[in-house]
C-alpha cells in the first residue's frame, strides 16, 4: 500500500450544543497540532467555565491512529471521552481537539444518555465545521552560497515549493516545507547542489 500523506481537519474552532433533562453541554472543537495545544485549550475552558460540573474531551493527532485520547473528567468511564472521539473517528477528523462542557441539571440520564449527549453535542460542533484535507509535511531550513541560488530555485520551481523565512547575502537561507510524499525525490535533487546544507526541523 502506497504511503497517504493526506489528512481531514477542521480550519476554524467550532461549537455545538446539546440539552438533555435540564443538563446542558457545550461542545468546543478546535484544530492542533500537538498537545500543548490540547493543555492550553483545557486551562482557557476551564477558567471560562470554572461553575461547569465536567470538562470531558478527546483528540486525535497526526495519521497514526493511535495518537489519540479520551477523558471522561469524573463521568462515569467510557460515557463521554469515547463517544466524543468516536464520533471524530466516524468523521475521519484528526489534529483535533473536542471538548464538551457539561453543566449539571439535576437529573441522572444514566450511561446511555450520557453516551447519547456527548455524541450528539460532539456532531453538533462538526455540522459547523469546515474540514478541509491537508498533507502532512517536513519543514526543512536550506543554506547555500549566493552562487547556488538559481540550482535551489529550479529544484523550488520543479516541485512547486512555497519558499518562506529568506534570507539572501554571501551566504543564503531559506525554508521550505515537503510533502512527505514528495520527500525522497526533493532531497535526491537538494544534496546534489555543492556546499547546500539541509536541516530539518519539523514535520507538521
Amino acid at each position: 500500500m502506497l504511503f497517504d500523506d493526506s489528512y481531514k481537519t477542521i480550519v476554524t474552532p467550532i461549537e455545538g450544543f446539546f440539552r438533555d433533562r435540564g443538563s446542558k453541554f457545550l461542545a468546543f472543537g478546535y484544530p492542533i497540532q500537538n498537545e500543548e495545544d490540547v493543555k492550553k485549550r483545557l486551562t482557557t475552558l476551564r477558567e471560562i467555565h470554572p461553575k461547569a460540573n465536567h470538562h470531558c474531551y478527546a483528540y486525535r493527532l497526526g495519521l497514526d491512529r493511535t495518537h489519540f485520547r479520551a477523558n471522561d473528567d469524573g463521568e462515569p468511564s467510557g460515557s463521554a471521552g469515547k463517544p466524543i472521539f468516536n464520533t471524530l473517528y466516524a468523521h475521519d477528523v484528526t489534529n483535533i481537539l473536542v471538548v464538551v462542557v457539561r453543566y449539571f441539571g439535576g437529573t441522572l440520564l444514566g450511561v446511555p444518555g450520557l453516551i447519547n449527549a456527548y455524541k450528539v453535542a460532539t456532531e453538533e460542533a462538526l455540522s459547523q465545521a469546515q474540514i478541509v484535507t491537508k498533507h502532512v509535511r517536513d519543514v526543512y531550513t536550506l543554506t547555500y552560497p549566493y552562487e547556488q541560488m538559481n540550482e535551489v530555485m529550479k529544484v523550488i520551481k520543479a516541485f512547486d515549493l512555497m519558499p518562506q523565512k529568506q534570507q539572501f547575502n554571501n551566504e543564503c537561507s531559506l525554508q521550505i516545507e515537503i510533502r512527505k510524499t514528495l520527500l525522497n525525490q526533493v532531497l535526491g535533487k537538494l544534496e546534489k547542489i555543492e556546499a547546500l546544507r539541509l536541516d530539518f526541523e519539523a514535520t507538521i
